[in-house]
């Protein structure tokens, strides 16, 4: 019987048709395959449950950790919860599913290239991954309002009960490290999080007043501190392999259809983090 891999997949944005068909045609190679969803699974509730509903049917475990999309409150979406609640619901019905999620104890792969502690994160940004001429947050919005380069979280992504987003990073920041910090320090982990971890994967961004909504300098030695053999994100639509001192970091996004059908497009399928 072949072993299992843990996989790893995001920005599947089932809202579009065609990327619908790709999930409907993930399948597992082996019964024992992990697979890990670094976010932007959807932006409607029913397509998220959907979507998480028909993996988890498939893989031995699934593992998720929200991306903005999710987070989202769109006016198409019978669910208004915003911000916090809205979290909470998803974790609710990941728990429903049986998929894994932030809130839950971190599940240990003991398969192939284990063991390593699975460790998905809800972090969010701060505004901190800056143009150099941007001295601080109001100087970076309008730089990205200048050019008509502004993420949809601006309208869309409520951090209530927080005052702003960054609060709502810092508040995740804080919890999430503590919990990284109990872990057996013995196991490497593999990180599973929406946005790198690190600033230089936005560095090739065409538009690098985008890099705001990317992340957080207060994760840039997290790979370190808490012993990553892997890090796995999405959101840039980037998908690649990079490496920064000496881990390796996984960008695993499919993304609109109109970026993975160009030629020379890496994947619209699960990338092997282990073995």
């Amino acid at each position: 019987m072949k072993r299992g891999s843990l996989l790893a997949i995001s920005d599947l944005h089932v809202a579009y048709p065609e990327n619908r068909e790709i999930v409907e045609a993930l399948r597992p190679d082996s019964d024992e395959d992990w697979l890990l969803v670094a976010g932007d699974v959807g932006e409607l509730t029913e397509d998220i449950a959907w979507a998480l509903r028909l993996l988890k049917d498939r893989f031995a475990e699934v593992v998720w950790a929200p991306g903005n999309h999710e987070l989202w409150t769109p006016r198409e979406d019978p669910v208004r919860l915003r911000g916090v609640e809205r979290y909470r619901h998803l974790v609710d019905l990941c728990k429903n599913l049986g998929v894994r999620t932030p809130e839950d104890p971190y599940a240990v792969w003991e398969g192939p290239g284990g063991p390593v502690t699975v460790a998905p994160l809800f972090l969010l940004y701060d505004y901190t991954f800056r143009t150099p001429t941007a001295s601080d947050k109001e100087a970076a919005l309008a730089q990205a309002y200048d050019k008509g380069v502004v993420c949809a979280d601006e309208f869309l992504l409520h951090p209530d009960p927080h005052p702003s987003r960054e609060a709502w990073c810092n508040d995740r920041l804080e919890q999430t490290a503590a919990r990284l910090e109990a872990i057996d320090p013995d196991i490497p982990t593999v990180l599973v999080n929406h946005y790198p971890l690190v600033r230089e994967p936005t560095r090739i961004l065409f538009h690098p007043e985008f890099a705001q909504w990317c992340g957080t300098v207060r994760t840039a030695n997290w790979h370190r501190r808490f012993r990553a053999a892997a890090v796995v994100y999405g959101h840039l639509h980037i998908p690649r392999t990079t490496w920064h001192d000496g881990v390796r970091f996984e960008e695993v996004s499919v993304g609109y259809p109109r970026e993975w059908r160009r030629a020379g497009h890496p994947r619209t399928v699960p990338r092997r983090i282990l073995p």
